[in-house]
């Protein structure tokens, strides 16, 4: 090919490359250097003061290893440190809104097997005692009544005439607990109490347990007060021990108290033996002080006796319960709680019942006070209360 002449000018354009749109231009002395030259070695420092390069520059055998990509990471690092978190010192207030957390989630675990255990628990009652109750609202809400009946199971040695031997056993005892919505108040009706039980005629009051069920039982008293029952709730003797050794015990004044249930244990029952004074007992004997009717320390005591001594009980579960030291029991006392009764209640009605009773105070327990005694077709001794005095107290306890 035939060169040029000299002074002619070529016949092709030479173009040069753009530099990027974000990027910065390359010199062509420094994009085609030699091997090992930055191009850079003539420039003159940089003056003091001014910010370092943004960038770092590399020989080219440097550029394909991980060497190469190490240094740039560490060297943007060095020229922009990461700002880190300062810790914050530990003062009282974190401490106090940890510990409310904790308090929080405890509290909630609690609930939750507090709903799973009634849950479990509500098909223990009966359909034919579920339809005697009348309808009410939520118990933490609502004013409502609920009847609550301790059964006595008998041996033979133990059985009075006329009583049922084992199996349900007569009503050992019968209350009514008026609460939620601001309610609160207690009435406690002798066992002894001759009423009119519906298809079994004039008895005492304890026996339409035995002869019924909780059905009968539930019949019975709204027949014989003349008001509604929207709950029931049955103590299972079996598990109550269980739900008081939960709370670690209960702390009760009593009298001297020497008792034999059941014949007491030379007759495969329980002797409960407490001493005048203070006492620190556990689920056993709270069972056998709640069901004591006869202290042979005492032949004069008796079911009015009884029903006042019940009630000191309910309030030592009470306060035992709203100790701080329940608290680290909590999730095993709610988990016993429901297993200590039968309800028809599901777990959201009868959280609201424990809730109400523990903000509703503790009232005295008012007792449906006999006028006099009757005696029985059976032979057997019972307890009249007058129609006046009957009226004054259901009106008392509706208040």
């Amino acid at each position: 090919m035939a060169s040029e002449p000299p002074g002619k000018k070529p016949d092709y354009r030479v173009y040069r490359s753009r530099k990027k749109l974000f990027g910065r231009s390359t010199p062509d002395d420094e994009r085609f250097a030699a091997p090992g030259a930055t191009g850079r070695e003539d420039r003159p420092p940089r003056p003091r003061g001014m910010d370092p390069l943004p960038y770092t520059v590399h020989r080219a055998g440097e550029r394909d290893g991980k060497r190469a990509i190490g240094s740039r990471l560490r060297g943007r690092r060095e020229r922009h440190p990461r700002p880190g978190r300062a810790r914050r010192p530990l003062s009282l207030g974190r401490v106090a809104w940890w510990l409310t957390k904790a308090a929080l989630a405890w509290v909630a675990l609690s609930a939750v097997l507090f709903l799973i255990s009634a849950q479990l628990r509500q098909s223990d009652v009966s359909d034919a005692a579920g339809m005697a109750l009348d309808s009410g609202g939520y118990t933490l809400t609502s004013p409502s009544t609920i009847l609550v009946l301790g059964s006595d199971t008998r041996t033979k040695e133990t059985s009075e005439p006329g009583s049922r031997v084992g199996g349900r056993g007569r009503a050992d005892s019968i209350l009514l607990i008026r609460t939620g919505g601001g309610a609160s108040a207690r009435l406690s009706i002798p066992r002894d109490t001759v009423v009119d039980i519906p298809g079994a005629g004039r008895q005492k009051i304890n026996a339409a347990y035995a002869i019924g069920g909780p059905q009968l039982a539930v019949t019975t008293v709204k027949q014989f007060l003349g008001i509604e029952v929207h709950h029931l709730v049955e103590v299972d003797f079996e598990n109550f021990p269980a739900l008081i050794d939960a709370l670690g015990g209960i702390d009760i004044r009593t009298g001297c108290v020497v008792s034999k249930i059941n014949g007491g244990f030379k007759n495969g029952g329980y002797t409960l033996r407490l001493r005048r004074g203070e006492n620190h007992i556990d689920g056993k004997q709270a069972l056998a002080l709640a069901r004591t009717r006869k202290n042979d320390c005492n032949r004069k005591e008796n079911d009015l006796t009884r029903a006042r001594r019940q009630q000191k009980i309910f309030a030592a579960i009470k306060n035992r319960a709203a100790s701080p030291t329940t608290f680290l029991r909590l999730p095993l006392v709610s988990w016993q709680a429901p297993k200590a009764v039968r309800s028809d209640m599901a777990g959201p009605n009868l959280l609201g019942l424990f809730g109400a009773l523990a903000i509703g105070g503790t009232p005295p327990t008012r007792i449906l006070k006999p006028d006099g005694a009757v005696t029985l077709a059976d032979g057997g001794a019972g307890l009249t209360v007058s129609e006046e005095r009957k009226q004054a107290e259901v009106a008392r306890f509706l208040r």
